[in-house]
């Protein structure tokens, strides 16, 4: 099931078409969710080294003592725990405590800090997270070092400036971007994949119009494909006509001289069957001759495997023989009944059909009591013909002599052998096969034959 799945052109189109919408674009979703998160830490990154250097510019140092002002101009560092700190710590140890910073902001009363802060060296700076009593906190830090010039030497003072922000609003920024981000990925991928249903539709078009104008020229509703094709379907459109065309030329040309071949063997064989001192073997013998070449004529002129099949629909032609026979065989009173489907249809020449049915169902009728039915169906890819009368039937051995090639099957009791050979001969040159049996219903025999369906 799966690898003719895979031999569908659809099928090929939807599942690379889908692999591309649910592969493609959910990469492409977290690749822009992570180009934002980059772009607003960096933007965060930014404004707290701006910060720095805020602080930077009012701080003072004088006698190795740091001297800051009580407020600042940015009013979140006045704010207590208002999710933005300013921390001032001596470069040359590691802080881990308030208690150990030069200076620290109003905002960061009533925090405590538990993990150490690095300081990166001197005119170096670093981003890092940093969590601050369970929450999430960006901290942005930046070494210096102030210079006082004595009497004897110049003394440095370095000093490590932390920015700490709450990551809280950065994490919802993220997270409300990411919702909105996947939201319309959804959208997105609903929308292609409506688009790519649509598209295949349109695109393959021509091919469901190609299958369909097959399929009635199967059916013998029409002689060749008339629609309008796309360029890449033309030629082959084309070659298809000319096929057909080829076919049926051919065909016509082959009946018409076998038609003539016909004529002129009549001429000779009706001249010689004039003769009067013909003996009566002579006479069997012309007659013998004169049956041949009609079962051969009609052999030959069967479609055969090699013959273009029109489809021909089945049960106008089960409804006119039966209504045929039923005339035919009045005086005998037979019930003659057809049970067919009414979709059914026969690849293959009218006047075949015609040949095995007719012939079946006349042997039918000449061994019915009294009733005769044919049945059409189509199972397992194979449509199947059923002959049964309510007769005496066929025993085993005359089954087996009359299935067998070569055995005159008119050598029967009346009703199951003339025409036989020229069934048997049809249904072998469309590959089909014929059985004989015994009716189950009618107790009578029951001939089947078998075509495949399968183009």
């Amino acid at each position: 099931m799966l690898s003719w799945r895979m031999n569908s052109l659809k099928a090929r189109l939807m599942l690379s078409a889908l692999l591309m919408i649910i592969i493609v674009l959910p990469i492409i979703g977290l690749t822009l969710k992570n180009a934002f998160e980059v772009q607003v830490k960096s933007a965060v990154k930014n404004e707290l080294s701006a910060y720095v250097y805020s602080i930077l510019a009012v701080a003072e140092v004088e006698n190795q003592q740091l001297f800051m002002p009580e407020q600042l101009l940015e009013n979140q560092f006045n704010v207590i725990e208002s999710g933005l700190y300013a921390v001032i710590a001596d470069s040359k140890q590691s802080v881990s405590k308030n208690n150990n910073f030069l200076w620290s902001s109003n905002s960061l009363l009533g925090l405590e800090l538990r993990q150490a802060l690095l300081s990166p060296k001197v005119g170096q700076s670093s981003f890092l997270t940093l969590t601050i009593e369970g929450r999430a906190h960006l901290i942005y830090s930046f070494s210096v070092s102030f210079t006082s010039e004595s009497q004897n030497d110049q003394q440095s003072f370095p000093i490590t400036i932390h920015i700490i922000k709450d990551q809280s609003d950065l994490l919802k920024v993220v997270e409300q971007f990411k919702q909105q981000l996947w939201r319309w990925l959804s959208f997105l991928m609903a929308l292609l994949l409506i688009v790519q249903i649509i598209w295949l539709k349109w695109t393959l078009k021509p091919l469901k119009t190609l299958k369909t104008e097959l399929a009635l020229v199967e059916q013998g509703k029409t002689e060749k494909l008339q629609a309008n094709y796309p360029v890449e379907l033309e030629q082959v459109t084309n070659q298809v006509n000319t096929l057909l065309k080829t076919e049926q030329s051919q065909r016509q040309r082959y009946r018409n001289a076998l038609s003539d071949l016909a004529h002129s063997l009549k001429t000779p064989l009706a001249v010689i069957h004039s003769q009067k001192e013909l003996t009566e073997s002579s006479i069997e013998q012309l007659n013998v001759i004169n049956h041949t070449i009609e079962h051969q004529l009609k052999r030959a002129q069967s479609a055969g495997e090699s013959s273009w099949h029109l489809g021909i629909a089945i049960e106008p032609i089960a409804k006119k023989l039966c209504e045929t026979l039923s005339k035919i065989y009045r005086d005998k009173n037979l019930t003659i009944e057809h049970e067919c489907c009414s979709e059914a249809v026969f690849k293959g020449d009218e006047a075949d059909l015609m040949e095995i049915l007719g012939n079946l169902m006349d042997n039918a009728c000449k061994a019915a009591k009294q009733r005769v039915v044919l049945k059409v169906s189509e199972l397992n890819k194979e449509l199947i013909f059923s002959i049964e009368d309510d007769g005496q039937g066929i025993n085993e051995d005359q089954k087996q002599n009359i299935l067998q090639r070569g055995i005159r099957a008119d050598t029967y009791q009346q009703g199951h052998g003339i025409g036989l050979a020229i069934v048997r001969d049809l249904v072998e040159s469309y590959q089909g096969d014929l059985l004989i049996e015994r009716s189950t219903k009618f107790t009578g025999a029951m001939f089947i034959v078998k075509f495949s369906l399968d183009s």
